[in-house]
């Protein structure tokens, strides 16, 4: 069990019978505001349109499909560069909306021609794009791929946007872009 004691200026006002020990809230961990989804902007932002996820395997593109199911797109399109992450999401999905059409496709996002092709066939309404290498130490020794991935990867997938008219990219980020402290920033 964790659990997080006063600041040291309390333990002096408080004494030793105030001291009180609390759990760790995962907003205690943000280090900011915590800003809450607005779920009837995103509703009406996706129901009724196509949306397509890059990167939909992974922990935040698998979440994103998780929420985007929920809001009634008319279809979703799944794509990632793993066949098994696609796999499982495809079938947690097929799960638990049951009547949302949808589609899993396998692709890379470095292939430029690819996903245009993807783009250009599923006609998307809306892209989130949140395929990219994340893990910190593994990038910072495989710059080339994380510059592969997260630079000319969404280059690619904004070109294909704007060469389909889509009608917004949401481009996923972490917080590694807003205060750059290795190459991921």
């Amino acid at each position: 069990t964790l659990a997080r004691l006063p600041r040291l200026t309390e333990f002096r006002s408080a004494g030793a019978e105030g001291i009180l020990v609390q759990p760790i809230a995962i907003e205690d961990l943000l280090g900011r505001a915590q800003n809450p989804l607005d779920r009837d902007a995103m509703r009406n932002f996706i129901s009724g349109r196509r949306v397509l996820v890059t990167g939909a395997g992974g922990s935040i593109g698998s979440e994103l499909v998780r929420q985007i199911g929920s809001f009634n797109p008319t279809r979703l399109t799944l794509l990632d560069h793993s066949e098994y992450a696609l796999y499982v999401i495809d079938r947690e999905i097929a799960e638990t909306f049951p009547t949302l059409q949808r589609d899993a496709v396998l692709a890379d996002v470095r292939d430029r021609h690819r996903i245009a092709s993807i783009v250009d066939q599923h006609r998307p309404d809306l892209v989130f794009h949140a395929a990219a290498l994340k893990h910190v130490p593994l990038v910072e020794d495989n710059v080339s791929e994380g510059l592969l991935t997260n630079v000319t990867g969404t280059v690619n997938v904004a070109d294909a946007c704007r060469d389909s008219n889509v009608a917004a990219m949401v481009h996923i980020s972490t917080d590694k872009a807003v205060k750059p402290s290795s190459v991921m920033g």
